[in-house]
């Protein structure tokens, strides 16, 4: 698959991933920590703020690896 390929459709996946996550948090926060005092908050809000990057760096990396025929080209 072509290098600009692969990163359109990273690209898209990335806003796709960080929208639903965003979404996804944000409402099992109100279900779950509606009583829950402002420290619960402020951990689990900061825990989710870093949750989102690992599968990120999965497409980061699947995004920055070259195409097969580049390294067919290169050797």
């Amino acid at each position: 698959m072509p290098v600009r390929v692969k990163k359109l459709i990273g690209t898209v996946l990335l806003v796709l991933l960080v929208a639903v996550y965003a979404i996804v948090a944000t409402i099992i926060a109100v279900a779950q920590l509606a009583e829950s005092g402002v420290w619960v908050h402020l951990a689990y809000f900061f825990l989710t703020g870093f949750l989102w990057v690992v599968p990120a760096m999965f497409i980061i990396s699947w995004m920055a690896k070259p195409s097969k025929r580049d390294l067919a080209r290169n050797l």
